[in-house]
Parts: C-alpha cells; sequence; structure tokens
C-alpha cells in the first residue's frame, strides 16, 4: 500500500504542500477555513504526521520514556495512564516499555533513550545500587523513579507506605482485633517490604505479633491462594491485612468458599483503593493511594526546567478509606477465639501425656 505524503493530503484540500505544512505545525497566519479543509483532508486519508521527522527538521517534540511493570495490574495501569493524560495536555509524548523482571530494565532503559526519549519514568520495584546504575546510565537525561527506599540515592516520587502500614493496623486495633494475620506482596517489591515493615512495628508497638505472614505476587489468585492459606490454621484469625486491593479480592473469595463471614468473623483490610473496590462484596476498607496525583505529579517534574543535582524523595499521602469489609470484633469472636485457645492448650496437654 503506498503511503499517504503530504502532497496527497494538499492535493484533496486544493492548497499547497507548504500549507500543509504550516497546519501540521500549527502555524500563525492560516486561516480557519484552510485549516479545517486540511485537516478534514488528513482525515479522510488517515494520514498520520512523522514526529522524528519534524523532530529531524528542528520542530521539537518532547518525549517521555516509561519503564513500568505489568499494566494489568491496577497501580501500574493508573500510573500509566495518568502519564500519558498529562504528558499530552502539555504537548508531549510517551513510549512505553513494560518489563517483567527489573534485571530487564537496563536494556529497557537504553532503548528508550536510543529514541532520543527527553526524560524517563520508572515504575519498577528496584534496590538501591540497581536504581543508582540506572540513573548513572542515563545521565544527563533526567529519571524519576516510583518504587525505591528512602535510601536510594535517587530522584523519587513515593506513596508512605509506613504511614498507609499504620492506618490499617490502628484501625483494626480500635475495632478490638487482636489475631491479625498479613499478606504481603512479593519479597522482591520495596513498597511490598515496607508495607509488612510497618504492619509489624505497628503490631510490636500494641505489643502483638502477626498472627501468620504469607506472601501473594500483587493478583486476586495470589490472594485467593493465600488466603486459603492464612485461613487454614488451628485457629481463624480475626483480621487480614493484604497489601493491595486485587488480593484482598481473592482473600474475600476464598473466606466465601469457608463459609467465613465478612466483616461477620473476619475484618479484611486492602491496600490502593481501586475504582472497583467500593463495589466488591462487601465494600473494602483499604488505604488509599492517589495514583493518578503520582502520574500527574512525575510528568510535571520531568518537564520541567530543573538544575537541581541533589537527589531528593518525595513522599504522597496515603489516607483511610473505611467501608464495610471491616467491623468491630464482636463477644461471639471472642468465645470462639477462648474456646479456640482452650482446644489448643488440651491438644498441647495431651500429647505431653501421650509422650510420658
Amino acid at each position: 500500500m503506498k503511503a499517504i505524503t503530504l502532497y496527497d493530503v494538499a492535493l484533496l484540500a486544493g492548497v499547497s504542500y507548504q500549507t500543509v505544512s504550516r497546519v501540521i505545525n500549527d502555524a500563525e497566519h492560516v486561516s480557519a477555513r484552510t485549516r479545517e479543509k486540511v485537516q478534514q483532508a488528513m482525515a479522510e486519508l488517515h494520514y498520520v504526521p512523522n514526529l522524528r521527522a519534524q523532530q529531524l527538521a528542528g520542530k521539537r517534540t518532547r518525549t517521555l520514556g516509561l519503564i513500568t511493570t505489568d499494566l494489568a495490574l491496577h497501580a501500574p495501569s493508573q500510573i500509566a495512564s495518568a502519564v500519558k493524560s498529562r504528558a499530552a495536555g502539555q504537548g508531549a509524548s510517551v513510549l512505553i516499555s513494560m518489563v517483567e523482571q527489573p534485571q530487564q530494565c537496563q536494556a529497557a532503559l537504553q532503548a528508550l533513550l536510543a529514541q532520543r526519549v527527553d526524560a524517563l519514568l520508572v515504575n519498577v520495584p528496584l534496590d538501591d545500587p540497581h536504581a543508582e546504575a540506572l540513573r548513572a546510565l542515563a545521565t544527563p537525561v533526567p529519571v524519576l523513579f516510583l518504587d525505591v527506599s528512602p535510601s536510594a540515592r535517587v530522584n523519587s516520587l513515593v506513596f508512605n507506605a509506613g504511614e498507609g502500614a499504620r492506618l490499617g493496623v490502628e484501625h483494626l486495633l480500635s475495632l478490638g482485633h487482636q489475631h491479625i494475620a498479613l499478606l504481603s506482596g512479593p519479597e522482591s517489591s520495596v513498597s511490598a517490604r515496607a508495607r509488612l515493615a510497618g504492619w509489624k512495628a505497628t503490631l510490636a508497638q500494641a505489643g502483638l505479633d502477626a498472627a501468620a505472614v504469607a506472601y501473594g505476587d500483587w493478583s486476586a489468585a495470589s490472594g485467593y491462594e493465600k488466603g486459603h492459606v492464612l485461613l487454614s490454621g488451628a485457629v481463624l484469625p480475626d483480621a487480614i491485612l493484604v497489601a493491595n486491593d486485587q488480593m484482598a479480592l481473592g482473600v474475600m473469595r476464598a473466606c466465601a468458599e469457608k463459609g467465613i463471614a465478612v466483616p461477620g468473623q473476619i475484618s479484611v483490610v486492602g491496600f490502593d483503593d481501586t475504582a472497583d473496590s467500593a463495589w466488591f462484596s462487601p465494600p473494602l476498607t483499604t488505604i488509599r493511594q492517589a495514583f493518578r496525583e503520582a502520574g500527574e505529579r512525575s510528568v510535571e517534574w520531568l518537564l520541567a526546567p530543573s538544575g537541581e543535582e541533589e537527589c531528593w524523595q518525595v513522599q504522597l499521602p496515603v489516607t483511610l478509606v473505611t467501608r464495610h469489609s471491616s467491623a468491630r470484633r464482636t463477644p461471639q469472636q471472642a468465645e470462639r477465639e477462648d474456646l479456640a485457645q482452650q482446644l489448643r492448650s488440651l491438644a498441647l496437654l495431651a500429647g505431653q501425656l501421650a509422650r510420658k
């Protein structure tokens, strides 16, 4: 199929080649009527301007590179959508490279640099040395990271995971829950480790240990699988803190299959506040992270002229959203837990007597 050119557009619109070029480049001194004719011709011919050719011709089009994890997951997809939208509003384009493993980031970064991106956003969980190596490799192109620890010597924009973890634990403690299980994200994730550490620290301050700990991969399927594990112990936890809402959905499905009422027998608290969380059954109590704000602020920082060399980290706030998946611990729950404890003590005693 023959490629459509500016000359084809000019012929259909009945104008000169130079006029079509002026319309594409948004130049002045083109009448509204002429601009409309050219745009109609472009639409009819399905003509798409060659941005790379415009760059080579001297028209600068700012381009951002985004390296991200699986866009089937809520957080990465929401951030990518916000990045694309805000960049378009500022006349910039976005090239996206999706990786499955952190080790693939270097190749993705080099591929984006080869396409002459002006700045890079990395939304992949990275340890400090890996993030710092990518920053050095990208120099002088500015890079902003979204999933690194505060100790990394890179520019980063992250959510306050410790604060979110504290809010979740304190909410459950205020409802009288003491036997709290934890479902973390993958151990490779910086944010998952931060949430788990925050949960444990807040429980320790209350003189409690986690009833049980499991690790998922952020998916609802892993929440379902690990939920069954957490619910299969000798004593049922009276609450579960889950590192993201998708896994929380899987946990609630596991509860339903076991005939465990949420929140009647067990409270569930997620993390993220996805758009669907309010429509779970029951609606999910969760920690809200403003993903769109993170994406938009990332674009603003990357496109803003800055002479700062010093590394910094901005922490975005998180908030508790209370819905119906968490409720006050009932006297019936306390009675069941006391009975279970008595049964455990009897079983322990029976074992000791059998060994004598």
